[in-house]
């Protein structure tokens, strides 16, 4: 528990309250349920909260997270001991310039392959790709255009069958 609010201390703008609410919450429960459909026989699927551990100053807790199950000596009692094979973020307000600045300058520092980030308001996933040490996006997918991935075929959706399965939330409450 102490080296939790140690992290949160030390670490603060990396708690991003946003993933506490059930609409942020149901995104990430179908988009782990469509990975582990595809990818479970390849991958390790984990959701927030799980630690990856990237060096002894720099922890991250993720959205997602797959490890190739080749890669099954960077899982540890304490979490991920290492880079991951694919990251996945969901944007919120308070997480957007994070998400789309310096994550993706520190998941290509630890030379993680992919990185993965969804708008929750357009259900549009931008897909990076790293290369020559830097991510270049590859590909915009949103709607009925299917979901691929140059690391991880298996994977395989569109996001219309992520939004589909999304219920009407009542805002007022």
């Amino acid at each position: 528990m102490s080296r939790y609010v140690a992290h949160i201390f030390l670490h603060p703008i990396q708690l991003d309250l946003h993933l506490n609410t059930a609409f942020p919450q149901t995104l990430i429960c179908l988009l782990q349920k469509k990975l582990t459909e595809t990818s479970e026989q390849t991958h390790f699927i984990f959701y927030t909260p799980i630690d990856v551990i990237l060096s002894t100053t720099d922890i991250r807790q993720p959205d997602i997270v797959l490890v190739n199950r080749k890669r099954i000596d960077i899982l540890t009692n304490r979490g991920i001991e290492g880079t991951p094979d694919l990251v996945i973020e969901i944007l919120s307000p308070s997480s957007l310039e994070r998400d789309k600045i310096d994550k993706l300058k520190t998941n290509a520092e630890y030379m993680i392959p992919e990185y993965w980030i969804v708008d929750p308001n357009s259900y549009v996933l931008e897909q990076y790709l790293l290369t020559n040490d830097r991510y270049e996006i590859i590909n915009v997918f949103q709607a009925m255009e299917t979901m691929s991935s140059p690391t991880i075929t298996s994977v395989s959706f569109t996001m219309q069958d992520i939004k589909k399965r999304i219920p009407l939330l009542n805002n007022n409450k």
